[in-house]
């Protein structure tokens, strides 16, 4: 039997090797040979060694770990050899206060944040379950609730009755207070105003780049609490970041983004619910103007590694159980992995691309590709746009001319010759009035639509 993650040869007993068996009982377990050599052929023990190691091996094991390890005294001709066989253990062990793990064909020592989640794991608990003693109900934010009970009826996730609770009742209803009466970080997440105060990060960055990775232009961030997060950063994308590029179907006028919003919607929710929060690393979305980057700091289970594996059917595994109850409760996500289903429908209507998700230790990075029918409309866009550019410059001037005294938009298209007014208005008015090449009056009576415009 050759050597590897789960078997290991050594000719001589060293006390060090006690690491090792700590490791194999934190991992998947795993058989320790004394008396073979690297390649695997008995070399044998003196009659003194064995017997001896017969005696302490098994004291020494229980003595500092707590664990008993089968030690069993094998023959191989005249040699004589020894086999320690640990088992994989369901709670955390540790070596003299250290907890080792084995991994590949390394042991390594579990410390900070990597330990946190061992050992909760070891106790079936997750990070999303630990209490926060100095949160109260009373502090959660009233319009994250309102907004929560508002999603659940239109989902039918919630009856009335079970929305007219009272808060305290809610959050029991929902699994967020434990045992000892304490609200958890589920809730803090979900409904608190401000849950950097308890964990740095727990927002979303959003920036839009040029040319290359390091041609950052603008950018945002999305604070408050998850629940509220979501639809904010899903509204400032698709008013601020993306443009819309618009095509007729006969007479229907028609925008079309680069990437769908329901599948953009799915993503950033899973992105919400499988982060790893204790990172303390902010969601990051990078626009770009033919794709859109999604990252956050999480992990998949281990069979979902791929693009593939994603979009095959599978069970619903959440980082963050109690979290992703209360969105599942407020209906913006689904169970049994429906969500990446939702995204595979939205994206083949809009006849786009699947996003790719690489998956790895740095966390999970999900890249959106523009839709061929966005990129021939900005590629048809883009070859009309030099002789309209000077054609631009013209009509500019004459609308320049034209304020020198006040006028509506009305007149100003009248004056330019064009009908079309919400292409007035996208095309020459707002940018204008942007670069300050234009001014607005205040009327007198609020959106009365009185607005003259004048240079």
């Amino acid at each position: 039997m050759p050597e590897h993650q789960t078997i290991e040869w050594k000719e001589s007993w060293h006390d060090e090797f006690l690491e090792w068996i700590c490791g194999y009982a934190n991992a998947y377990g795993g058989t320790l040979y004394i008396g073979k050599n690297d390649n695997g052929d008995v070399v044998g023990l003196s009659d003194k060694d064995r017997k001896k190691l017969s005696e302490s091996i098994p004291n020494k094991i229980t003595d500092t770990m707590g664990i008993v390890a089968d030690v069993n005294l094998l023959y191989k001709n005249d040699l004589q050899y020894i086999e320690i066989i640990v088992d994989k253990y369901p709670s955390l062990i540790s070596y003299h206060g250290k907890y080792f793990y084995r991994s590949g064909s390394t042991m390594r020592t579990i410390t900070g944040k990597e330990l946190d989640k061992a050992i909760l794991k070891s106790q079936g608990r997750t990070w999303d379950v630990m209490p926060i003693p100095k949160l109260q109900v009373i502090d959660l934010r009233r319009e994250a609730i309102d907004l929560f009970k508002e999603k659940a009826l239109r989902r039918h996730r919630l009856t009335e009755e079970e929305t007219r609770v009272d808060d305290t009742i809610l959050m029991e209803n929902l699994h967020l207070i434990d045992q000892e009466g304490y609200l958890i970080r589920a809730a803090m997440l979900a409904f608190y105003k401000d849950p950097e105060k308890w964990v740095t990060g727990s927002y979303i960055k959003i920036g839009y780049f040029g040319d290359s990775d390091s041609d950052l232009k603008y950018q945002d961030e999305v604070h408050g609490s998850l629940i509220e997060q979501i639809d904010k950063t899903v509204d400032l994308v698709y008013t601020k970041y993306l443009k819309a590029l618009i095509y007729y179907d006969g007479i229907q006028r028609i925008e079309q983004f680069m990437f769908p919003q329901e599948a953009f919607r799915e993503i950033l929710l899973n992105a919400v619910v499988h982060k790893d929060y204790s990172a303390c690393n902010p969601i990051q979305i990078s626009v770009y103007e033919d794709k859109i980057y999604i990252w956050n700091d999480g992990e998949m289970p281990s069979e979902l590694d791929s693009t593939e594996k994603l979009f095959e059917k599978h069970s619903s595994k959440p980082y963050n159980p109690k979290l992703a109850n209360v969105f599942f409760k407020s209906g913006m996500i689904e169970a049994w992995g429906r969500g990446f289903d939702k995204i595979k429908e939205a994206c083949s209507k809009y006849d786009g691309r699947l996003p790719e998700y690489n998956i790895s230790a740095s966390g999970i990075m999900v890249l959106c590709n523009a839709c061929d029918k966005y990129l021939d409309l900005r590629n048809e866009d883009s070859r009309l746009g030099q002789s309209d550019q000077d054609n631009d410059q013209d009509v500019t001037k004459m609308i320049i001319a034209f304020c020198k005294q006040p006028h509506s938009a009305k007149e100003i298209m009248e004056y330019i010759k064009i009908n079309d007014r919400s292409f007035f208005r996208r095309h020459y008015l707002k940018p204008m009035i942007k670069t300050g090449q234009l001014k607005m009056t205040i009327p007198d009576k609020p959106k009365s639509g009185n607005q003259k415009y004048y240079v």
